[in-house]
């Protein structure tokens, strides 16, 4: 996992959207878990951290980005917060 962020441990963690709906766990091996609802690892895949930007590859082969700002994550239109 590239990092160049000073915290990047904070971003560690399980990140949640306020509905509690979608969850996404980032795992300090570099890797992603999400849930989806009642469908549990519904994606997974590798992410990478450089700055406050976040990239990620499911092991489908699909990519997506992210934006960590004032500690809430921004990715995929959704608006994650960090679960305390």
């Amino acid at each position: 996992m590239a990092t160049t962020k000073e915290n990047t441990k904070d971003c560690l963690g399980m990140w949640v959207t306020a509905d509690g709906h979608v969850r996404q766990e980032l795992l300090p091996n570099g890797r992603y878990d999400e849930a989806r609802g009642n469908r549990k690892s519904a994606y997974q895949g590798k992410y990478w951290i450089e700055g406050d930007h976040i990239d990620y590859k499911d092991d489908t082969g699909f990519t997506a980005d992210g934006e960590f700002r004032d500690g809430v994550l921004y990715h995929g239109g959704m608006i994650f917060y960090k679960e305390k």
